[in-house]
C-alpha cells in the first residue's frame, strides 16, 4: 500500500511549495506535481499517477480543485482511481474520502459546489469586464 499525492497549479507564476509541504505532513510517499491548467484533460503527471496505482494505494490532494475543474472530471478521475482498487482523500475537504459511502457522497456534493462557485466567479468577472468595456476602459486585460 502506497500513499501518493497530487499537486497542481495553473500557471508558472504560482508555486507548488505549499501543496507539497501539506502532502509531506500527511505522510505522502510520492508526490506527482505539475504546472498545468486543471481544465486540460492531458495532465501528464496525473496520468502517471493513475497508471502507477495499485490495489490498496491511497491518493491524497490538498483540495478537490487541485484534482479536477468540473464535477464530471472529478467523478471520472475518482472512477479511474477506484477501478485500480485505490482510495482517495482531500485534506481540506474533510468529507472527501472515498473509503466510505458517506465520503463518496460528500465528494460528489463538494465537487458540484466547487464547480458552481467557479461558474459564479466567472460570471462576475465577465460582467465586470463588459461594464469596463462599455464605459470606455477597453484596456482591461482578460483574466481567466
Amino acid at each position: 500500500m502506497t500513499v501518493v499525492g497530487y499537486a497542481r497549479v495553473s500557471t508558472d507564476g504560482q508555486t507548488l511549495d505549499a501543496q507539497q509541504a501539506a502532502l509531506k505532513v500527511a505522510k505522502v510517499e510520492r508526490i506527482y506535481a505539475e504546472k498545468v491548467s486543471g481544465a486540460r484533460s492531458d495532465r501528464p503527471q496525473l496520468a502517471k499517477l493513475l497508471n502507477a496505482l495499485c490495489e490498496g494505494d491511497s491518493v491524497i490532494v490538498t483540495r478537490l480543485d487541485r484534482l479536477a475543474r468540473s464535477t464530471r472530471d472529478l467523478l471520472n478521475t475518482l472512477h479511474a482511481i477506484g477501478k485500480t482498487g485505490a482510495t482517495f482523500r482531500s485534506l481540506a475537504d474533510g468529507g472527501a474520502d472515498t473509503t466510505t459511502p458517506h465520503g463518496r457522497l460528500m465528494v460528489t456534493i463538494l465537487g458540484g459546489l466547487a464547480e458552481f462557485e467557479r461558474e459564479l466567479i466567472k460570471a462576475r468577472t465577465d460582467d465586470g469586464r463588459r461594464r469596463a468595456m462599455a464605459s470606455g476602459n477597453g484596456s482591461v486585460a482578460r483574466q481567466s
